[in-house]
Protein backbone atom coordinates (compact mmCIF):
# COMPACT_ATOMS: atom_id res chain seq x y z
CA UNK A 1 0.00 0.00 0.00
CA UNK A 2 1.11 3.43 -0.85
CA UNK A 3 1.55 5.89 1.65
CA UNK A 4 0.61 9.71 0.71
CA UNK A 5 2.05 12.23 2.58
CA UNK A 6 -0.15 16.17 3.10
CA UNK A 7 1.80 18.50 0.44
CA UNK A 8 3.64 15.71 -1.68
CA UNK A 9 2.06 13.70 -5.02
CA UNK A 10 1.13 10.46 -5.16
CA UNK A 11 4.29 8.46 -7.15
CA UNK A 12 2.72 7.53 -10.89
CA UNK A 13 2.38 3.82 -11.52
CA UNK A 14 4.61 2.32 -13.94
CA UNK A 15 4.06 0.02 -16.32
CA UNK A 16 6.61 -2.50 -18.68
CA UNK A 17 3.53 -2.90 -21.00
CA UNK A 18 1.22 -0.36 -22.02
CA UNK A 19 -2.32 -1.32 -20.69
CA UNK A 20 -4.78 -2.32 -23.29
CA UNK A 21 -6.95 0.53 -25.71
CA UNK A 22 -4.35 2.86 -24.83
CA UNK A 23 -4.29 4.10 -28.53
CA UNK A 24 -7.78 5.00 -27.93
CA UNK A 25 -7.74 6.64 -24.62
CA UNK A 26 -4.94 9.23 -26.35
CA UNK A 27 -7.05 9.58 -28.98
CA UNK A 28 -9.95 10.56 -27.11
CA UNK A 29 -7.42 12.70 -25.26
CA UNK A 30 -6.66 14.71 -28.11
CA UNK A 31 -10.09 15.07 -29.33
CA UNK A 32 -10.75 16.60 -25.99
CA UNK A 33 -7.29 19.14 -26.49
CA UNK A 34 -9.03 20.51 -29.15
CA UNK A 35 -12.34 21.23 -27.37
CA UNK A 36 -10.37 22.78 -24.84
CA UNK A 37 -8.42 24.92 -27.53
CA UNK A 38 -11.95 26.04 -28.86
CA UNK A 39 -12.64 27.56 -25.29
CA UNK A 40 -14.69 24.55 -23.54
CA UNK A 41 -11.88 22.94 -21.42
CA UNK A 42 -12.18 19.34 -20.39
CA UNK A 43 -11.54 17.36 -17.31
CA UNK A 44 -11.01 13.67 -17.60
CA UNK A 45 -13.26 10.53 -15.25
CA UNK A 46 -12.22 7.28 -15.56
CA UNK A 47 -14.54 4.76 -17.18
CA UNK A 48 -16.22 2.89 -15.25
CA UNK A 49 -15.38 -0.38 -17.21
CA UNK A 50 -11.37 0.54 -17.55
CA UNK A 51 -11.05 1.38 -20.93
CA UNK A 52 -9.23 4.93 -20.15
CA UNK A 53 -9.95 8.40 -19.29
CA UNK A 54 -13.03 9.66 -20.35
CA UNK A 55 -13.36 13.90 -21.30
CA UNK A 56 -16.22 15.14 -19.97
CA UNK A 57 -17.43 19.31 -19.72
CA UNK A 58 -15.49 21.05 -16.39
CA UNK A 59 -18.39 23.53 -15.01
CA UNK A 60 -16.19 26.28 -14.13
CA UNK A 61 -14.78 26.38 -17.76
CA UNK A 62 -18.34 26.58 -18.84
CA UNK A 63 -19.10 29.51 -17.02
CA UNK A 64 -16.12 31.52 -18.47
CA UNK A 65 -17.19 30.48 -21.64
CA UNK A 66 -20.64 31.54 -21.71
CA UNK A 67 -19.40 34.94 -19.99
CA UNK A 68 -17.04 35.14 -23.10
CA UNK A 69 -19.63 34.60 -25.32
CA UNK A 70 -22.35 37.32 -23.51
CA UNK A 71 -19.60 39.75 -23.75
CA UNK A 72 -18.54 39.75 -27.29
CA UNK A 73 -22.54 39.59 -28.32
CA UNK A 74 -22.88 42.69 -26.00
CA UNK A 75 -20.19 44.24 -28.10
CA UNK A 76 -20.89 43.32 -31.09
CA UNK A 77 -25.22 44.94 -30.19
CA UNK A 78 -23.26 48.22 -29.02
CA UNK A 79 -21.29 48.66 -32.27
CA UNK A 80 -24.80 47.64 -34.65
CA UNK A 81 -26.79 50.43 -32.15
CA UNK A 82 -23.83 53.38 -32.80
CA UNK A 83 -23.73 52.42 -36.73
CA UNK A 84 -27.84 52.77 -36.65
CA UNK A 85 -27.68 55.76 -34.92
CA UNK A 86 -25.35 57.47 -36.82
CA UNK A 87 -27.34 56.25 -40.23
CA UNK A 88 -30.31 57.75 -38.66
CA UNK A 89 -28.51 61.00 -38.02
CA UNK A 90 -27.24 61.47 -41.31
CA UNK A 91 -30.31 60.69 -43.05
CA UNK A 92 -32.22 63.28 -40.89
CA UNK A 93 -29.30 65.88 -41.72
CA UNK A 94 -30.49 64.76 -45.29
CA UNK A 95 -33.96 65.29 -45.53
CA UNK A 96 -34.68 67.79 -42.79
CA UNK A 97 -34.85 70.73 -45.16
CA UNK A 98 -37.28 69.11 -47.75
CA UNK A 99 -39.34 68.10 -44.48
CA UNK A 100 -41.62 71.27 -43.30
CA UNK A 101 -42.09 69.68 -39.81
CA UNK A 102 -38.93 70.64 -38.77
CA UNK A 103 -39.03 74.13 -39.55
CA UNK A 104 -39.48 76.07 -36.32
CA UNK A 105 -42.40 78.56 -36.66
CA UNK A 106 -41.22 81.85 -36.85
CA UNK A 107 -43.33 85.33 -37.67
CA UNK A 108 -42.21 87.38 -40.97
CA UNK A 109 -42.80 90.62 -38.99
CA UNK A 110 -42.43 93.57 -38.52
CA UNK A 111 -44.75 93.26 -36.12
CA UNK A 112 -48.86 94.42 -35.78
CA UNK A 113 -50.31 95.83 -32.20
CA UNK A 114 -47.88 97.74 -29.79
CA UNK A 115 -46.92 95.56 -26.50
CA UNK A 116 -44.97 96.39 -23.66
CA UNK A 117 -42.72 93.15 -22.73
CA UNK A 118 -41.22 92.99 -18.45
CA UNK A 119 -37.88 91.43 -18.56
CA UNK A 120 -37.21 90.77 -14.75
CA UNK A 121 -34.27 90.66 -12.90
CA UNK A 122 -32.69 86.98 -13.19
CA UNK A 123 -34.63 86.01 -16.31
CA UNK A 124 -33.32 83.18 -18.58
CA UNK A 125 -33.36 83.20 -22.34
CA UNK A 126 -36.17 80.46 -21.88
CA UNK A 127 -38.16 82.86 -19.31
CA UNK A 128 -38.07 85.39 -22.07
CA UNK A 129 -38.95 83.18 -25.17
CA UNK A 130 -41.81 81.75 -22.94
CA UNK A 131 -43.28 85.52 -21.72
CA UNK A 132 -42.62 86.66 -25.50
CA UNK A 133 -44.79 83.42 -26.39
CA UNK A 134 -47.68 84.43 -24.49
CA UNK A 135 -47.77 87.53 -25.30
CA UNK A 136 -47.52 86.66 -29.45
CA UNK A 137 -44.82 88.51 -29.76
CA UNK A 138 -42.61 85.51 -31.56
CA UNK A 139 -44.29 82.84 -32.86
CA UNK A 140 -42.78 80.00 -31.01
CA UNK A 141 -39.88 80.32 -28.07
CA UNK A 142 -37.61 77.56 -29.98
CA UNK A 143 -37.13 80.91 -32.50
CA UNK A 144 -36.16 83.58 -30.43
CA UNK A 145 -34.25 80.97 -28.62
CA UNK A 146 -32.30 80.78 -31.94
CA UNK A 147 -32.20 83.72 -32.81
CA UNK A 148 -30.66 84.71 -29.34
CA UNK A 149 -27.85 82.32 -29.55
CA UNK A 150 -27.05 83.31 -33.40
CA UNK A 151 -26.68 87.03 -31.91
CA UNK A 152 -24.38 85.96 -28.86
CA UNK A 153 -26.87 87.67 -26.34
CA UNK A 154 -27.87 84.30 -24.37
CA UNK A 155 -26.19 85.87 -21.11
CA UNK A 156 -26.49 89.23 -21.77
CA UNK A 157 -30.67 89.83 -21.37
CA UNK A 158 -30.96 92.51 -18.71
CA UNK A 159 -33.80 93.56 -16.93
CA UNK A 160 -36.05 96.57 -17.73
CA UNK A 161 -39.49 97.01 -19.58
CA UNK A 162 -39.50 97.31 -23.76
CA UNK A 163 -41.26 98.40 -26.37
CA UNK A 164 -42.29 95.73 -29.00
CA UNK A 165 -44.94 94.26 -30.76
CA UNK A 166 -46.67 91.33 -31.37
CA UNK A 167 -45.79 88.48 -34.18
CA UNK A 168 -42.51 89.60 -34.59
CA UNK A 169 -39.77 88.33 -36.32
CA UNK A 170 -37.66 86.65 -33.27
CA UNK A 171 -34.66 88.17 -34.51
CA UNK A 172 -36.17 91.38 -34.39
CA UNK A 173 -37.51 90.56 -30.88
CA UNK A 174 -33.50 89.90 -29.76
CA UNK A 175 -32.19 93.12 -31.76
CA UNK A 176 -35.04 95.27 -29.43
CA UNK A 177 -33.48 93.51 -26.36
CA UNK A 178 -30.13 93.75 -27.05
CA UNK A 179 -30.11 97.10 -27.84
CA UNK A 180 -30.76 97.99 -24.11
CA UNK A 181 -28.30 94.94 -22.74
CA UNK A 182 -25.42 96.48 -24.39
CA UNK A 183 -25.64 99.36 -22.18
CA UNK A 184 -23.83 99.16 -19.03
CA UNK A 185 -26.25 100.06 -16.00
CA UNK A 186 -27.25 99.38 -12.89
CA UNK A 187 -30.71 98.47 -12.36
CA UNK A 188 -33.41 98.90 -9.70
CA UNK A 189 -36.60 98.30 -8.50
CA UNK A 190 -37.69 100.50 -6.35
CA UNK A 191 -41.81 99.37 -5.43
CA UNK A 192 -44.36 102.06 -4.07
CA UNK A 193 -44.25 103.40 -0.65
CA UNK A 194 -41.17 102.11 0.57
CA UNK A 195 -39.50 103.95 3.30
CA UNK A 196 -36.79 105.58 2.57
CA UNK A 197 -34.34 102.88 4.75
CA UNK A 198 -35.84 100.29 2.53
CA UNK A 199 -35.21 102.36 -0.37
CA UNK A 200 -32.03 103.14 0.15
CA UNK A 201 -31.00 99.58 1.19
CA UNK A 202 -32.53 98.68 -2.44
CA UNK A 203 -30.07 101.27 -4.11
CA UNK A 204 -27.10 100.00 -2.59
CA UNK A 205 -27.77 96.44 -3.41
CA UNK A 206 -28.62 97.57 -7.33
CA UNK A 207 -26.24 99.50 -7.97
CA UNK A 208 -23.31 98.41 -5.86
CA UNK A 209 -22.44 101.62 -4.01
CA UNK A 210 -21.76 101.64 0.08
CA UNK A 211 -25.04 102.22 1.68
CA UNK A 212 -23.67 104.31 3.82
CA UNK A 213 -22.99 106.86 1.09
CA UNK A 214 -26.59 106.93 0.32
CA UNK A 215 -27.83 107.36 4.05
CA UNK A 216 -25.69 110.51 4.36
CA UNK A 217 -26.24 112.00 1.61
CA UNK A 218 -30.14 111.37 2.49
CA UNK A 219 -29.74 113.39 5.54
CA UNK A 220 -28.91 116.51 3.50
CA UNK A 221 -31.98 117.66 1.70
CA UNK A 222 -30.68 121.13 1.49
CA UNK A 223 -28.16 119.20 -1.66
CA UNK A 224 -30.93 118.61 -3.57
CA UNK A 225 -33.21 121.60 -3.20
CA UNK A 226 -35.99 120.39 -0.66
CA UNK A 227 -37.99 122.56 1.50
CA UNK A 228 -36.69 123.47 5.08
CA UNK A 229 -39.83 120.96 6.08
CA UNK A 230 -37.82 117.97 5.17
CA UNK A 231 -35.46 116.31 7.51
CA UNK A 232 -34.44 114.05 4.82
CA UNK A 233 -35.16 112.56 1.28
CA UNK A 234 -38.43 110.68 2.85
CA UNK A 235 -40.88 111.17 0.29
CA UNK A 236 -38.89 112.33 -2.65
CA UNK A 237 -37.70 109.34 -3.57
CA UNK A 238 -39.87 108.41 -6.63
CA UNK A 239 -40.71 104.36 -6.69
CA UNK A 240 -40.48 102.54 -10.20
CA UNK A 241 -37.87 100.98 -12.62
CA UNK A 242 -34.76 102.53 -13.19
CA UNK A 243 -31.51 102.11 -15.15
CA UNK A 244 -28.93 104.01 -13.84
CA UNK A 245 -25.46 104.83 -15.77
CA UNK A 246 -22.96 102.85 -14.16
CA UNK A 247 -20.51 105.77 -14.10
CA UNK A 248 -23.55 107.47 -11.93
CA UNK A 249 -22.42 107.91 -8.13
CA UNK A 250 -24.89 107.94 -5.24
CA UNK A 251 -25.70 111.48 -5.04
CA UNK A 252 -26.55 111.84 -8.97
CA UNK A 253 -28.89 108.15 -8.18
CA UNK A 254 -30.56 110.12 -5.45
CA UNK A 255 -30.87 113.62 -7.89
CA UNK A 256 -32.46 111.40 -10.47
CA UNK A 257 -34.94 110.10 -7.85
CA UNK A 258 -35.94 113.56 -6.32
CA UNK A 259 -36.24 114.79 -10.44
CA UNK A 260 -39.01 112.35 -11.24
CA UNK A 261 -40.75 112.81 -7.78
CA UNK A 262 -40.98 116.56 -8.53
CA UNK A 263 -41.61 116.29 -11.94
CA UNK A 264 -44.56 114.22 -10.85
CA UNK A 265 -45.88 117.25 -8.21
CA UNK A 266 -45.56 119.60 -11.04
CA UNK A 267 -47.41 117.14 -13.63
CA UNK A 268 -50.52 117.22 -10.95
CA UNK A 269 -50.10 121.04 -10.58
CA UNK A 270 -48.26 121.55 -7.43
CA UNK A 271 -45.87 123.90 -7.94
CA UNK A 272 -44.58 125.56 -4.58
CA UNK A 273 -42.20 123.84 -2.51
CA UNK A 274 -44.49 124.26 0.86
CA UNK A 275 -47.29 122.54 -0.73
CA UNK A 276 -45.13 120.29 -2.56
CA UNK A 277 -44.32 119.08 0.84
CA UNK A 278 -47.94 118.75 2.04
CA UNK A 279 -49.47 116.74 -1.10
CA UNK A 280 -46.60 114.53 -0.68
CA UNK A 281 -47.52 114.06 2.97
CA UNK A 282 -51.53 112.96 2.61
CA UNK A 283 -49.75 111.21 -0.75
CA UNK A 284 -47.98 108.52 1.33
CA UNK A 285 -50.62 108.07 3.46
CA UNK A 286 -53.07 107.62 1.05
CA UNK A 287 -51.00 104.20 -0.66
CA UNK A 288 -50.72 102.93 3.02
CA UNK A 289 -54.54 103.55 3.64
CA UNK A 290 -55.70 102.58 0.79
CA UNK A 291 -55.07 100.69 -2.97
CA UNK A 292 -55.24 102.60 -6.19
CA UNK A 293 -59.03 102.68 -6.79
CA UNK A 294 -60.04 104.45 -2.95
CA UNK A 295 -57.12 107.09 -3.24
CA UNK A 296 -59.30 109.90 -4.60
CA UNK A 297 -61.71 109.13 -2.10
CA UNK A 298 -59.35 108.80 1.01
CA UNK A 299 -58.10 111.55 0.11
CA UNK A 300 -61.02 114.08 0.10
CA UNK A 301 -62.11 112.21 3.61
CA UNK A 302 -58.48 113.47 4.96
CA UNK A 303 -59.54 116.68 4.43
CA UNK A 304 -62.74 116.44 5.66
CA UNK A 305 -60.60 115.57 9.01
CA UNK A 306 -58.01 117.96 8.88
CA UNK A 307 -60.03 121.11 7.80
CA UNK A 308 -62.81 121.02 10.17
CA UNK A 309 -61.74 120.84 13.74
CA UNK A 310 -65.00 120.76 15.39
CA UNK A 311 -65.87 117.99 13.38
CA UNK A 312 -66.27 114.13 15.31
CA UNK A 313 -62.68 113.61 14.41
CA UNK A 314 -61.64 116.65 16.33
CA UNK A 315 -58.96 117.77 13.36
CA UNK A 316 -57.42 114.39 14.03
CA UNK A 317 -56.32 112.40 10.99
CA UNK A 318 -56.22 109.39 13.51
CA UNK A 319 -54.24 106.79 11.08
CA UNK A 320 -52.70 104.28 12.10
CA UNK A 321 -50.32 104.79 9.24
CA UNK A 322 -48.74 107.26 10.70
CA UNK A 323 -48.46 106.32 14.38
CA UNK A 324 -46.29 103.19 13.52
CA UNK A 325 -43.80 104.91 10.99
CA UNK A 326 -43.36 107.35 14.09
CA UNK A 327 -42.31 103.93 15.76
CA UNK A 328 -40.64 102.36 13.66
CA UNK A 329 -42.80 99.39 13.22
CA UNK A 330 -45.07 98.05 10.51
CA UNK A 331 -48.19 96.83 12.09
CA UNK A 332 -51.95 97.49 11.72
CA UNK A 333 -52.37 96.70 15.01
CA UNK A 334 -51.92 100.01 17.73
CA UNK A 335 -52.23 99.67 21.57
CA UNK A 336 -54.46 102.33 22.78
CA UNK A 337 -50.87 103.59 25.26
CA UNK A 338 -49.13 104.61 21.33
CA UNK A 339 -52.32 106.24 20.24
CA UNK A 340 -51.97 108.19 23.59
CA UNK A 341 -48.39 109.14 23.14
CA UNK A 342 -47.68 112.96 21.59
CA UNK A 343 -44.17 112.73 21.77
CA UNK A 344 -44.58 110.69 18.49
CA UNK A 345 -44.68 113.66 16.25
CA UNK A 346 -45.89 111.27 13.58
CA UNK A 347 -49.42 110.23 15.92
CA UNK A 348 -52.52 111.63 14.25
CA UNK A 349 -54.49 109.99 16.96
CA UNK A 350 -52.50 112.77 19.80
CA UNK A 351 -52.14 115.32 17.61
CA UNK A 352 -54.20 117.46 15.41
CA UNK A 353 -53.75 117.82 11.54
CA UNK A 354 -50.79 115.96 9.37
CA UNK A 355 -47.60 114.36 10.56
CA UNK A 356 -44.68 115.89 10.15
CA UNK A 357 -43.89 114.85 6.84
CA UNK A 358 -44.27 111.97 4.45
CA UNK A 359 -44.02 107.91 5.63
CA UNK A 360 -42.79 106.58 2.27
CA UNK A 361 -42.32 107.31 -0.99
CA UNK A 362 -45.72 107.55 -3.03
CA UNK A 363 -46.17 107.00 -6.85
CA UNK A 364 -47.86 109.61 -9.37
CA UNK A 365 -51.41 108.48 -8.74
CA UNK A 366 -51.56 109.04 -5.02
CA UNK A 367 -50.07 112.16 -5.70
CA UNK A 368 -52.08 113.26 -8.08
CA UNK A 369 -55.42 111.56 -5.62
CA UNK A 370 -53.17 114.01 -2.96
CA UNK A 371 -53.41 117.05 -5.14
CA UNK A 372 -57.25 116.46 -6.46
CA UNK A 373 -59.17 114.90 -3.51
CA UNK A 374 -62.75 113.53 -4.36
CA UNK A 375 -65.47 115.93 -2.50
CA UNK A 376 -67.41 113.30 0.14
CA UNK A 377 -69.10 113.29 3.39
CA UNK A 378 -67.22 110.86 4.93
CA UNK A 379 -64.58 111.18 7.27
CA UNK A 380 -63.75 107.71 8.04
CA UNK A 381 -62.66 104.63 5.91
CA UNK A 382 -61.42 101.10 6.94
CA UNK A 383 -60.17 98.50 4.23
CA UNK A 384 -62.06 95.53 5.31
CA UNK A 385 -60.83 93.15 3.19
CA UNK A 386 -56.47 92.82 3.19
CA UNK A 387 -56.33 90.88 0.53
CA UNK A 388 -58.78 92.50 -2.50
CA UNK A 389 -58.51 96.45 -0.85
CA UNK A 390 -62.13 96.80 -0.41
CA UNK A 391 -62.71 99.81 1.75
CA UNK A 392 -66.05 101.07 3.36
CA UNK A 393 -66.76 104.80 4.23
CA UNK A 394 -68.82 106.44 7.21
CA UNK A 395 -69.85 109.75 7.73
CA UNK A 396 -70.30 109.01 11.29
CA UNK A 397 -68.17 107.17 14.66
CA UNK A 398 -71.31 105.39 15.04
CA UNK A 399 -71.59 103.98 11.20
CA UNK A 400 -67.64 103.24 11.03
CA UNK A 401 -67.60 101.25 14.32
CA UNK A 402 -70.32 98.91 11.78
CA UNK A 403 -67.11 98.63 9.22
CA UNK A 404 -64.40 98.06 11.66
CA UNK A 405 -66.55 95.13 12.80
CA UNK A 406 -66.79 93.31 9.53
CA UNK A 407 -62.46 94.41 9.05
CA UNK A 408 -62.35 92.61 12.27
CA UNK A 409 -64.65 89.46 11.58
CA UNK A 410 -62.28 88.99 8.41
CA UNK A 411 -59.34 88.87 9.88
CA UNK A 412 -61.01 86.41 12.26
CA UNK A 413 -61.29 84.43 9.07
CA UNK A 414 -58.52 85.14 8.23
CA UNK A 415 -55.34 84.01 10.81
CA UNK A 416 -52.22 86.10 10.22
CA UNK A 417 -53.13 88.25 7.54
CA UNK A 418 -54.07 91.25 10.09
CA UNK A 419 -50.38 91.71 12.21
Amino acid sequence: MTEHFPGHAAAEPEFEHEPEGWQEAAHEHEDSAEFAEAGEPADFVHDEEGDGAVPVASHGGTRVSKRVRKRRRSVAFLIVLIFFAVVVYFAVQTIKPMLGGFTVPDYPGPGITAVKVVVPEGATGRTVATELKTQDVVASEQAFLDALEAANGTGSLQPGTFNMKTQMKAADAVTILMEVSNDKVHYAAVAQNLRIKDTLAVLAKSTGIPLAEFTALSKQPGLFELPKQAKNLEGYLAPGEYKFPIELDAKGVLAEMVAATKKSLVDAGVTTPAEQYRVLTIASIIEFEGNEANYAKISGAIENRINNPNGETGGRLESDATVAYGLGVKTYNITAEEKADKSNLYNTFANRGLPVGPIGSPGSKAIEAAAHPVANPYYFWVTVNLKTGETLYAATFAQHQVNVAKYVAWCGANPGECK
